[in-house]
C-alpha cells in the first residue's frame, strides 16, 4: 500500500498517514455499502448527472433496451483520483495548487490528488478502476468543500477547483446509477456550494469573473435538475425529503401538500410577489427577517433591483424642501450609511451635508439613473452572522 499524506486548506502539508491507511483499506474492501445502489447504466454515452424521465417514450424504450448489453459499472477505485491519472498528471505537471505535494507542481500524493472532470468519456471504454464507489465519494466531496473556509487563496481559485471536481464527482455518480438517499445528501451539498459561490463571486475582481459567473449558474440548474428528479425518485407517497422544494412554473400542481404549506415555500412564494408588486419595504424587510443565509444568496442579484426602485420612487415622490435622511434610508434599504452614499453617486444622485454634519438625500433630482456594471454588490445589514 503507498504512503500517502492529506492535506487539509489550513493545515501544515504533514499530516499523518495512518488516515489514510484506514480509510485506502476501507474502500478497497467495501467498495459499496448496504445504503449504496448501484444499477445498470442504461446510456451508452457518459452522463454528468442522473435525469430519470417520468414517462419514457417508445423510442427511449427503445434505446434502453438496445443497451441492455452494457455492462453493470460498479467502481473500485479506493483514491479520490485514480493511480493512472494520477501518475499521467504529475507527468504533465496538471495539478492544482491544492493538490501539490508541498508546493511541488510535479508531485501529489493519494490524499491530495482529485480526480478531474472529463467530457469525452464512454461508459463502454470506462474500467471499473477509475471510478470511485459511493463511499469514497461521500469522503471526496466533504474534503473539497472544507476548502470553502480557507482564506490562503482567493476565492476564485478556491472555486475553480471545488467546480471542476465536484461535476467529476456527479459524473461517477451518475455512471454508477447511483440514485438512492446518499446521492441526495451529495448534490444538495454541491447545491449549496453553487448557491454560495453566487454571493462570494459578487465580491470578486477577477476580469474573467463574469465568465465564470456565468459557468456557476449553468452547473447550479444541472445540479438542481437532477436533485428534482432524484427527489422524485426516492419519494414514496408519504413522505418528502428535508430539504425538497419546487420550481414555481409547470411542476407547481404536481408540489405534495407538505411541501405548498412548508415555511421555505411560503417565503419564497411571498418574496416572489413583493418583487412582482414593486413592493421594495416589504421585500427588503421580509429578507431581514425571515431569509437564511442560502436563500440571501439567491436573492442577492434582485436586492439592487429594489433597492433601485425604491431609490427612484424616494427621490421622485418626495418633498423638494425636506431632503431625505441618510439615516432613515440606510434603514429603509438595509444598507450601511458608507454603502449607500456610494450607491446614491452610482445613480446619479447627490448628498447634501447640514451644518451638523449629518448628511440627506435631496429628492426631484433630475440625473437619476441606473448604476451601471449592475452586477457590482453593496453589503446587507444584519449579514454578518449569517457568513460566519
Amino acid at each position: 500500500m503507498e504512503k500517502s499524506h492529506r492535506h487539509h486548506p489550513n493545515h501544515s502539508s504533514s499530516s499523518s498517514s495512518s488516515s489514510t491507511h484506514f480509510r485506502s483499506q476501507k474502500f478497497r474492501s467495501n467498495p459499496t455499502t448496504k445504503d449504496g445502489k448501484f444499477t445498470k447504466n442504461n446510456n451508452p454515452n457518459a452522463r454528468e448527472d442522473f435525469v430519470k424521465p417520468r414517462r419514457p417514450s417508445q423510442q427511449a424504450q427503445q434505446h434502453v433496451d438496445d443497451s441492455s448489453n452494457l455492462p453493470v459499472l460498479l467502481g473500485t477505485c479506493p483514491f479520490m483520483c485514480p493511480v493512472a491519472e494520477r501518475v499521467q498528471r504529475e507527468r504533465l505537471r496538471d495539478l492544482a495548487v491544492f493538490e501539490r505535494l508541498d508546493g511541488n507542481p510535479r508531485k501529489t500524493s493519494s490524499d491530495l490528488a482529485v480526480k478531474k472532470f472529463c467530457r469525452t468519456i464512454s461508459i463502454r471504454d470506462m474500467p471499473t478502476s477509475d471510478l470511485r464507489p459511493l463511499p469514497v465519494l461521500e469522503d471526496t466531496l466533504d474534503y473539497l468543500l472544507s476548502f470553502l473556509d480557507s482564506s490562503e487563496h482567493p476565492f476564485e481559485v478556491v472555486h475553480d477547483f471545488i467546480f471542476d471536481r465536484t461535476r467529476s464527482i456527479r459524473q461517477d455518480l451518475s455512471m454508477q446509477n447511483i440514485d438512492n438517499e446518499k446521492a441526495i445528501y451529495m448534490y444538495e451539498k454541491m447545491v449549496r456550494f453553487h448557491v454560495m459561490s453566487l454571493h462570494k463571486l459578487r465580491s470578486c475582481t477577477n476580469e474573467n469573473i463574469s465568465s465564470v459567473h456565468y459557468l456557476n449558474m449553468e452547473q447550479l440548474t444541472k445540479a438542481l435538475t437532477t436533485l428534482f428528479n432524484l427527489y422524485d425518485a426516492n419519494r414514496s407517497s408519504e413522505s418528502i425529503n428535508e430539504n425538497e422544494g419546487e420550481s414555481l412554473s409547470l411542476w407547481f400542481r404536481q408540489v405534495p401538500i407538505p411541501i405548498i404549506k412548508s415555511k421555505e415555500m411560503c417565503f419564497a412564494r411571498r418574496i416572489l410577489r413583493f418583487f412582482r408588486m414593486g413592493n421594495y419595504k416589504r421585500f427588503l424587510l421580509t429578507t431581514a427577517a425571515e431569509a437564511s443565509f442560502l436563500q440571501y444568496c439567491i436573492i442577492e442579484p434582485y436586492i439592487i433591483e429594489v433597492r433601485e426602485l425604491a431609490l427612484s420612487c424616494i427621490n421622485n415622490g418626495g418633498y423638494k424642501l425636506h431632503p431625505y435622511p441618510l439615516t432613515h434610508l440606510s434603514k429603509l434599504l438595509m444598507m450601511k450609511e458608507s454603502d449607500l452614499v456610494s450607491f446614491c453617486s452610482a445613480c446619479g444622485l447627490e448628498m447634501v451635508t447640514d451644518e451638523v454634519g449629518n448628511k440627506s438625500l435631496p429628492t426631484k433630482q433630475t440625473t437619476f439613473c441606473s448604476p451601471k456594471g449592475g452586477s457590482q454588490s453593496y453589503g446587507f445589514l444584519n449579514l454578518e452572522p449569517f457568513e460566519r
